[in-house]
């Protein structure tokens, strides 16, 4: 039911005046936090002459409400596990969908920070203002970044009903300024309801040396040389829980997992990738074609669904050289490996979980993509993801040099775009289209063993991610309130999937829902869905095509579930009004104004985001100074700059970082090996030029200074690097290309340190801390 203001006002106020809080710990609350405690009794003027003492009784969940342990896993498309059809063998997910149900109508928004966002909150993801990326925002109300108040999350609410909260993993949902340990925080998983938080910030991260927060601290690299992300998340999880169960066994918990696999890039042991050698040699067209038989077998398909083709910009397997062929099957293999690899860690995981004495009552969802699989890798798959965001092609000749490190530290390796189209069967399109099935529709599992009875189940409702959240709020017996932190509430805008536990035939409730990603339009209604793309997945400039020029299709998915045939022409009318309800939709839900600009999104200088250096050209860093993101660093592209350091010298020897920017995937470096100082820029890990100092520091205080000569005349130009000692030049070389947009998603600003993957990985590794003394640093920007 709809509110107008004027009575939801009225309805707060009539809840507040007859709610009493400082009683009431459990049942449902229109109001979050509860009113403080008050005693109840009478107050003497001694204990003798005062009625018994009372205490706040603490919050508590409603009887019998369950544990709920959410996984999602990053960048996954439908027929890539193998309890969906895939080629990758998933015993975890198996064993869920052995106990559970396996959804095979559920949607996500396209791309990642959007989905995170609808999904926690359980609102369409421009209603809380993620159009798009946080690193892409911009300043309209869909598309900030920043998850207004009226917008509560899940752990938000549980928490204050007695649930023990913690997310591990990706945290794509702090605008970008806001992600150094300078905070502010209630924005940070602490603010959006998490007690705890182990995991790291932004869109993706370096598997083998991730820059990673423990609450709001750094947590400093791990020094084991065997280290990767996904299993140090999982033994974080699992030391979490059994804490929290051990100091209360009957407290709920709510723990929210979400890998920063299978996102780009694909790093992972060598065991895992030796054991896919050779699997995928048939090419991305073969695998379609199987996985489209397996999925029918396992009923996560109709029978009668058809095979969509490849589209037109993918070439077939059949048509690329013998060398083409070499390297993307290696890329596939060190893929496959992501995926059994991350897929055993939650296995590690829910062996934990079932172990508990109240397994029975845990709802387990676990959620692969937070959209399809990503084409962003190109027709050529790429070492570096940080290519597809500067626009800047890689080719086949120098990536073949590079073929057995695939998968390791030295690359950010990303998978070719026919590859992500396989992963998709039996759809159209990938990541980012959010028009097409490719892009949006992801499994999900659901086990509940004291309430799912139809254990092994297939439910065929349509579902979308904003539907997770009132799902849960159903099943632990609560109603999202009016009102939470003074902040009258938005009306949660997804339908509870609970209805569907009990009966596969039930009739769906989520019976329309919009979507949008760069213009790429979906609108769904009663069975039939209108589409409308117009950019590809791989292509990093925007599409000059108008919104109302571009070409829309029309499915009936009721009896197609692939969007295998358009039946546009033959059924104008039905198009017509899908196409008037999008627009409707669009108003309604702040999808407006459509932008379809993608990397240029990304300079935070080029949009005016409220960065903490916007409007400054001067800035100061001191020894401690680690991991400071990119979003609260001076921006060093597109123009000339000078970094000076004030240092003191080892009498022995001196070495080690001074400052550092970025990382192995493009950064710049002023560093001292051997008393020597270097300044290296790394181009986009194609291309490091070092400048060398051709005397050593002296032993007393110095000081050093780097400074780049842009060339001006556009974006991405090269310029002089210069390097001085005391005021005396003492190396020079000329750099030819620069990143023009991003140093990557991840790359920090550091003193004294090489945190995370570090810029120069040919002549140091990290975490390569300066053994002298630094006084300043100080960034001088100049036009």
């Amino acid at each position: 039911m709809k509110l107008i203001p004027t009575l939801a006002i009225a309805l707060v106020i009539i809840a507040v005046s007859a709610f009493d809080g400082s009683a009431q710990t459990e049942g449902n609350a229109p109001i979050l936090p509860r009113p403080d405690f008050k005693y109840k009794g009478n107050v003497g003027r001694t204990i003798m002459e005062s009625d018994p003492p009372q205490f706040p009784v603490p919050a508590k969940a409603p009887a019998g409400a369950p544990n709920i342990v959410l996984i999602l896993i990053d960048d996954a498309g439908y027929g890539q596990f193998g309890t969906y059809g895939g080629a990758i063998e998933t015993l975890a997910l198996d064993r869920v969908a052995k106990s559970g149900l396996r959804y095979t109508r559920f949607h996500t928004t396209a791309l990642c920070s959007p989905t995170r966002a609808a999904m926690l909150t359980g609102r369409n993801h421009h209603s809380v203002s993620n159009g798009v990326i946080t690193e892409a925002a911009t300043g309209y109300d869909g598309y900030t970044g920043m998850i207004p108040g009226s917008a509560g999350t899940i752990a938000q609410i549980l928490r204050q009903y007695g649930y023990a909260t913690a997310w591990f993993g990706k945290n794509h949902n702090t605008p970008d300024w806001e992600t150094s340990v300078n905070g502010p925080f209630d924005r940070w998983p602490s603010g959006y309801g998490f007690d705890y938080f182990y995991g790291f910030m932004g869109g993706d991260c370096d598997q083998w040396h991730p820059t990673l927060y423990e609450d709001h601290t750094l947590v400093q690299s791990s020094s084991d040389p065997n280290y990767i992300l996904t299993t140090d998340l999982t033994d974080h999880a699992i030391t979490w829980l059994r804490r929290t169960r051990s100091i209360d066994q009957k407290k709920p918990f709510f723990l929210y997992m979400a890998t920063g696999a299978t996102h780009a890039p694909h790093h992972v042991t060598p065991e895992y990738i030796a054991k896919f050698k050779g699997k995928f040699d048939g090419g991305w067209d073969v695998y379609r074609e199987e996985t489209f038989n397996r999925q029918k077998q396992l009923g996560v398909i109709p029978k009668n669904t058809l095979l969509t083709p490849r589209p037109k910009e993918l070439p077939s397997w059949e048509s690329l050289s013998a060398s083409q062929k070499k390297l993307f099957s290696r890329m596939m293999e060190v893929f496959a490996a992501f995926t059994s690899e991350t897929d055993h860690e939650m296995g590690r995981l829910l062996d934990v979980v079932m172990s508990l004495p109240d397994a029975d009552n845990t709802i387990i969802m676990y959620q692969v993509g937070d959209n399809g699989s990503s084409a962003e890798g190109g027709l050529v798959g790429l070492l570096n993801e940080n290519s597809f965001f500067n626009g800047v092609p890689e080719t086949l000749e120098d990536n073949l040099k590079h073929i057995d490190e695939i998968g390791g530290p030295k690359h950010f390796n990303h998978f070719p775009a026919g590859w992500a189209w396989a992963m998709n069967t039996p759809f159209q399109w990938t990541k980012q289209i959010a028009s097409h099935l490719g892009g949006v529709r992801n499994p999900i599992v659901i086990s509940w063993p004291k309430r799912i009875k139809d254990a092994g189940g297939v439910r065929s409702q349509f579902h979308h991610v904003i539907d997770l959240a009132p799902t849960i709020y159903e099943a632990v017996g609560i109603t999202p309130p009016i009102t939470m932190n003074g902040v009258t509430q938005a009306p949660i805008e997804g339908v509870s999937m609970v209805y569907s536990f009990d009966d596969a035939a039930a009739k769906e409730r989520h019976r329309q829902q919009y979507f949008e990603m760069f213009i790429n339009r979906g609108m769904y209604a009663d069975g039939w869905w209108a589409a409308s793309r117009v950019g590809i997945p791989w292509e990093t400039g925007e599409t000059k095509i108008s919104p109302d020029d571009a070409t829309w299709e029309l499915y009936d998915l009721t009896n197609d579930y692939s969007q295998a045939t358009d039946l546009a022409k033959s059924q104008p009318k039905k198009l017509r009004e899908l196409q008037d309800l999008w627009w409707a939709e669009a108003a309604k839900y702040k999808v407006l104004p459509m932008d379809p600009r993608k990397i240029v999104r990304l300079s935070a200088e080029m949009q005016g985001r409220p960065t903490p250096t916007k409007g400054l050209t001067h800035f100061e860093y001191y020894e401690g100074a680690e991991a400071i993101p990119a979003g609260s660093a001076p921006n060093l592209l597109n123009k000339s700059w000078t970094i000076t350091a004030q240092i003191t010298g080892n009498k022995s020897k001196t070495e080690g970082a001074i400052f550092s920017m970025g990382g192995s995937d493009g950064g710049f470096g002023l560093y001292v090996i051997k008393g020597k100082p270097f300044y290296s820029m790394n181009f986009l890990g194609q291309k490091i030029t070092r400048v060398e100092s051709k005397k050593a520091i002296p032993s007393t205080a110095s000081t050093i200074r780097a400074e780049f000569t842009y060339d001006g005349g556009g974006i991405g130009k090269g310029g002089m690097m210069s390097l001085f000692i005391d005021d005396e030049k003492v190396g020079e070389t000329r750099v030819d290309r620069t990143h023009p947009i991003s140093l990557g998603l991840g790359g920090t600003l550091d003193i004294g340190v090489d945190t995370g993957s570090v810029v120069d990985d040919e002549t140091y590794s990290p975490p390569f801390r300066f053994n002298g003394k630094i006084s300043k640093v100080t960034v001088d920007l100049k036009p």
